[in-house]
């Protein structure tokens, strides 16, 4: 099995329990061609660089799969049958590229949990640090 990342426009005038249905929707149909859904990041709303389908905005997802090569086109023809999808592009990506963006999701998830405790030691001291500017 090979590793994909698609990234999917969806129809603008979805709100968020609407792209929860579709995310779960896109995810069968991934399952339904012999693929494995690894990791999904929602960028959300944007602006579009052109129109495309009249639409100007359009909700992003960026999804990263594995599934068989053969399967594919199959797969590219259930997104363009899909109505709310306007826009996708699926690229097979190497395991060295996989394995790079699976650590960036781990070290992000370790920087954001050691962040919060640094702001809660740091905040003081900058505190401290501008009364004794004043005092200056």
């Amino acid at each position: 099995m090979r590793n994909y990342q698609t990234i999917l426009i969806l129809k603008p005038d979805l709100d968020e329990p609407n792209v929860d249905q579709s995310l779960e929707k896109i995810s069968a149909l991934i399952q339904k061609h012999g693929g494995e859904v690894l990791k999904i990041e929602r960028w959300g709303k944007k602006r579009l660089a052109y129109k495309v389908k009249k639409s100007k905005f359009g909700y992003y997802l960026n999804i990263y799969h594995s599934g068989e090569t053969s399967r594919m086109s199959e797969l590219e023809k259930d997104f363009q049958l899909y109505d709310l999808v306007i826009k996708y592009l699926i690229i097979r990506l190497s395991d060295k590229d996989l394995e790079r963006v699976m650590s960036k999701q781990e070290e992000t998830a370790k920087g954001a949990a050691g962040e919060e405790k640094k702001s809660g030691d740091s905040a003081p001291a900058v505190a401290a640090d501008k009364k004794e500017d004043k005092a200056n």
